[in-house]
């Protein structure tokens, strides 16, 4: 097992949401209402997850890649990421369900998100990879699954000051 895989199959398993919710018709509220709230947790899940899990060891072994110097601008950027997603996320709250502008709101959250998404996979993702022993990479996969699994109802959104985030745990 491997915590870049895992966060792989979660990043997967995002978009797949986000595209369900593009395809269901706009007055089916009782199907967008349920879809919206298990993507929202599950994207807050993953980050606190990331947060307690993934990037802490990322400041520890990582040395930067995909343009970052370091592990510590890695870390620092996708700190800022995940506010910005919680605060996407917050702003659906703020509108009719189906609305357009629910609509408009989901839309800047996969929005966020995949700009995220894509920055880790070529950031963090790879130097974690690069630069974590097989062993590190396993014992954090169980420690990440273990987080999710325990977490499934969901967790508080919290948004975190990323310097201070990379300085606590550098």
């Amino acid at each position: 097992m491997d915590i870049t895989q895992l966060i792989l199959d979660d990043h997967q398993e995002q978009r797949r949401l986000f595209a369900i919710l593009e395809q269901i018709e706009r007055g089916n509220t009782g199907a967008l209402g349920p879809i919206w709230a298990r993507l929202a947790d599950f994207l807050e899940i993953h980050a606190e997850a990331e947060e307690r899990h993934f990037y802490p060891t990322l400041l520890k072994v990582g040395t930067g890649a995909g343009g970052r110097p370091s592990a510590d601008a890695e870390t620092e950027h996708a700190i800022k990421d995940h506010n910005e997603i919680r605060q996407a996320v917050a702003a659906v709250a703020g509108h009719a369900l189906g609305s357009d502008a629910w609509y408009a709101a989901v839309a800047e959250a996969n929005k966020a998100n995949s700009e995220h998404m894509g920055e880790e996979e070529r950031e963090g993702l790879a130097d974690f990879r690069d630069n974590a022993d097989v062993q590190t990479r396993h014992d954090l996969a169980v420690a990440f699954a273990t987080f999710e699994a325990v977490h499934y109802q969901g967790v508080a959104a919290v948004n975190k000051d990323p310097k201070a985030f990379v300085e606590a745990n550098r």
